[in-house]
């Protein structure tokens, strides 16, 4: 039976999501200039263990087929790199350059059902994909302005972290959504060591509060969006999420002197209209929706 829908719920849960995120966002823009992008987030991954803890012995207990173990490992590798990349993104480029750039993720995704999964890719989507890609283009503005550094390495986090969901899909189909969580966080801290280790900075004790502060709301905003997605179809909890570009957009010039580019903006909106229009045709068609910005991140 089919748990009644409480829109209410859902979307004050996909508030408290959008607020959650925006705070790693802004702790790792306050934060993460002192250490290298690759040992905060290795100290995020690790110290964000503890809230395995309560279900390390259930976890323990779970058998699964090599190929899964492979599978397991694989999105582990990629969800790496997309994570080091986005935390080097955030102390380079402004914070709604972040936000707006991490909108294309289930625009990627779509792309790759289609080339991976065989899904269909009707005109009308490619349309919205070849749309959301202009939208990056008024965001970067090449020739026009530099291209930094952080842009290239949003452009790769969003491209990594859709291959990351598109590899969590046939997991998440057979086994439970905790242990799909655990092995994410468990193999990107392993797949994180190395790199921290080759640029290692002694943190201090001012460090690792940060970085567990990213580690508790990380984990709170993920919490809010499953009790979202539990009280209201993602119809209409989705757009919701799209709060958090204004929240980005305020907190950068309130907070980080970065004050509002309306090329920015505009690009998003263009971003953001062309993921509302895969998300709408999704939900007509009843297939499984591409997932919700942040679903993958962090």
């Amino acid at each position: 039976m089919t748990p009644p829908s409480r829109p209410l719920q859902g979307i004050l849960w996909m508030i408290a999501t959008g607020l959650c995120f925006i705070a790693v966002t802004a702790v790792v823009k306050h934060a993460g200039q002192d250490l290298p992008a690759a040992e905060a987030a290795f100290l995020r991954y690790l110290l964000g263990l503890v809230f395995l803890l309560p279900f390390l012995r259930s976890l323990m207990a779970v058998r699964m087929p090599a190929r899964d173990l492979a599978m397991f490992a694989g999105r582990g590798a990629v969800h790496t790199l997309a994570v080091m990349f986005w935390f080097f993104a955030m102390t380079q480029i402004a914070i709604a350059e972040v936000t707006a750039m991490n909108y294309l993720n289930p625009v990627y995704v779509t792309l790759g059902a289609a080339l991976f999964l065989g899904e269909p890719l009707a005109a009308r989507r490619i349309l919205a994909v070849l749309a959301a890609l202009g939208g990056v283009v008024v965001i970067l503005r090449p020739g026009f302005r530099e291209v930094e550094a952080g842009h290239v390495a949003m452009l790769g986090t969003a491209v990594l972290f859709g291959a990351s969901y598109l590899l969590a899909k046939p997991l998440s189909d057979r086994h439970p959504a905790s242990v799909v969580v655990a092995m994410l966080s468990v193999t990107v801290t392993i797949g994180l060591a190395p790199f921290a280790w080759a640029v290692w900075v002694t943190p201090t004790l001012a460090d690792l509060g940060w970085m567990l502060l990213v580690a508790v709301f990380a984990t709170a905003g993920h919490y809010a969006m499953a009790r979202a997605f539990a009280a209201a179809p993602i119809s209409v909890t989705q757009p919701v999420t799209f709060l958090q570009m204004v929240w980005a957009v305020l907190l950068g010039w309130a907070v980080f002197d970065e004050p509002p580019d309306l090329f920015v903006i505009l690009g998003a909106g263009i971003i953001i209209a062309s993921v509302s229009f895969i998300a709408w045709r999704e939900a007509r068609l009843k297939r499984p929706i591409t997932p919700v910005p942040h679903a993958t991140k962090q």
